[in-house]
């Protein structure tokens, strides 16, 4: 436990976000004692540049050399850049961007130095949230789960929901807001659902010079290739009995799979396909949510959220439907998990991740002379 940080009452944290449609930087504020949530504060956000995603989109895959070095130096730049437009924090949750993610392999690399971070910014940072994680067994994703069960209950919520959020890579959370905290047996099971965004991003980069399908517009014009979506449900991760999770590249293949297809039917199909992914992903549920919560840049490709509607038998709504951001939620979590890491609390569950026991993982740095 850190000096620096209170170790009772609430806390005023900062939370930051990269994710892997590499959009951008999410920056956000949230009181909280790392058990309850007192209140949302600021947000921030700062876009990549093209020719920043490009930088960092070719340390995709790799461990190490001058690329990841390369991409490194952006998201350090670019974080100091957004969480500088806020002050008067008690401490800082610093993801880094997820450039290679093989858990039962090499493991898991986020670039970025929170030790840097914190001297530049004179606030302690907490940061390398999944490293432990992955040390004793699990998957090191999704993290966010312990915060969606913060925010069912911050909410009011007392049935089970479905937090699904769809970035690069789409992940759920089933919650029991019922459950006192999140990592009591029943509280929670999450999972990543198969590839979100990230192969319509890389699509519509090729194919039209733009970073993703705005308002699903492309989709829309376009009719889903069904043998192209049965070959992507017959991949072997769909049969897979979670908790599990995926690097943004393991369906790099889906864009080359509707290579033959017009724009618009291969908007239309690589969407499809991230729909189907979470409709076969929904039946691993322990019991049937009464929604499903959106969050992501999915939530807003209305063609998406319609395929989604059709295809799940419960509402599908946005999380701003019980007062949440959609799109600052995860930097929220990191927020959230911050806190915890500081006081010592796990992030990370058997539910969760498929770690053996409740893990609390981070590094907290604090700025030098402190």
């Amino acid at each position: 436990m850190n000096k620096a940080i209170s170790k009772t009452g609430v806390v005023t944290a900062l939370g930051a976000m990269s994710g892997t449609s590499l959009d951008g930087v999410d920056a956000a504020v949230l009181r909280t004692d790392g058990h309850d949530i007192e209140s949302f504060g600021e947000v921030a956000y700062r876009a990549y540049t093209g020719q920043e995603r490009d930088v960092i989109a070719a340390g995709f895959g790799k461990w190490s050399g001058p690329q990841v070095q390369a991409a490194a130096g952006i998201v350090e730049a670019a974080h100091i850049e957004v969480l500088s437009e806020i002050n008067i924090v008690d401490l800082i949750g610093f993801h880094g961007q997820t450039l290679t993610h093989a858990p039962r392999a090499q493991g898991t690399l986020q670039v970025g130095d929170g030790a840097a971070l914190a001297d530049v910014l004179g606030v302690p940072v907490v940061w390398d949230f999944r490293s432990a994680d992955v040390e004793f067994g699990g998957e090191g994703a999704p993290l966010a789960p312990f915060f969606h069960h913060a925010c069912a209950r911050f909410a009011g919520l007392t049935d089970p929901v479905v937090f699904l959020n769809l970035g690069g890579v789409g992940n759920l959370t089933w919650v029991d807001p019922s459950c006192s905290r999140p990592e009591d047996m029943g509280a929670l099971l999450a999972f990543d659902t198969g590839p979100a965004n990230a192969p319509l991003n890389d699509l519509m980069q090729l194919r039209r010079g733009k970073p993703f399908d705005e308002g699903g517009r492309l989709a829309a014009k376009g009719q889903v290739e069904q043998g192209a979506l049965e070959l992507f449900l017959a991949e072997p991760y769909f049969a897979r009995v979670p908790p599990k999770s995926l690097d943004r590249n393991d369906f790099a293949e889906m864009v080359a799979l509707v290579g033959e297809l017009s724009d618009a039917d291969a908007a239309a199909t690589l969407t499809a396909m991230c729909a189907a992914g979470v409709a076969e992903a929904m039946q691993h549920c322990p019991r049937p949510p009464t929604r499903v919560l959106v969050t992501g840049g999915g939530r807003m490709n209305p063609v998406l959220m319609q395929m989604l509607t059709v295809s799940l038998d419960c509402p599908v709504v946005p999380v701003e439907d019980i007062g949440l951001n959609g799109d600052m939620l995860e930097a929220q979590a990191f927020a959230y998990l911050a806190v915890r890491v500081a006081r010592g609390l796990p992030t990370s569950c058997p539910g969760t991740t498929g770690v053996r026991a409740a893990v609390g993982g981070g590094t907290v740095s604090v700025p030098s002379g402190r």
